[in-house]
């Protein structure tokens, strides 16, 4: 699995049945995401089937030139603005991964104060299953250094990059040299990033390399939730218009 390396480490009784069903509906989506738990009855059949399944086409779909993507949290919202150019491959996934909801209520599972914030395991440990070993080829860093804000995939060796990704907390250049290859930036609610909660460094789910992400990857939420209460979680991502 990806790491960043850990060395920084129908009549009336029938319309009233109606209403009753969309005002539930209605009230159930009022709420927003649940905060736990299983997150598979958020997704309709449609949307799941596609996670479940990374050979559907739809995940061939290019990413836009450029791209904000709206990340609603538990600490408030940041907006991630993606660029195609500097690494082509990385935003055609990151996008797809938030066009299906991918993100939705997993929890940021790794925050290390003055290094970096990463997430990307799923919620639902069927989901991180059907990806597991669904790798990218490397895009080169083009000139684009991971400096603060900056948002790239996590992975253990070249050609290993699947869902996970960092923001840089502060400025690391460091990894430019060792391919780790930024496809976007926040350009909104860095506050937002830098506050979410870092309490458990690297114990609630630190770097693949050093063995440590098993339990999340085959627990999902209800593990994290279980020994990790205080982690932040995405409530939801969504591409915005600009």
């Amino acid at each position: 699995m990806s790491s960043v390396p850990d060395r920084p480490r129908a009549g009336v009784a029938r319309r009233g049945i109606v209403t009753v069903v969309v005002l539930a509906s209605w009230l159930g989506c009022s709420r927003g995401a649940p905060s736990g738990g299983d997150v598979t009855d958020q997704l309709t059949h449609e949307s799941r089937a596609i996670l479940l399944d990374p050979t559907h086409p739809a995940w061939s779909e290019p990413a836009p030139d450029t791209a904000d993507v709206r990340f609603e949290t538990s600490k408030g919202g940041f907006t991630i603005r993606v660029v195609r150019a500097w690494a082509p491959l990385g935003a055609d996934r990151f996008v797809n991964l938030v066009r299906h909801g991918y993100y939705d209520d997993a929890r940021f599972h790794r925050t290390v104060p003055d290094f970096i914030v990463q997430w990307g395991l799923a919620g639902d440990p069927e989901v991180t299953a059907a990806w597991r070993g669904r790798t990218l080829a490397d895009d080169p860093v083009v000139g684009v250094g991971n400096t603060r804000g900056r948002v790239a995939f996590a992975f253990t060796e070249p050609g290993t990059r699947d869902t996970q990704v960092f923001v840089s907390l502060v400025d690391l250049s460091r990894l430019d040299g060792q391919g780790f290859s930024p496809f976007g930036e926040v350009v909104q609610g860095m506050e937002v990033v830098d506050s979410l909660h870092s309490g458990y460094g690297e114990t609630s789910g630190g770097g693949m390399r050093a063995g440590a992400q098993d339990s999340v990857a085959l627990g999902g939420n209800r593990y994290l939730d279980a020994h990790f209460p205080r982690l932040d979680r995405i409530i939801r991502a969504r591409i915005v218009a600009r």
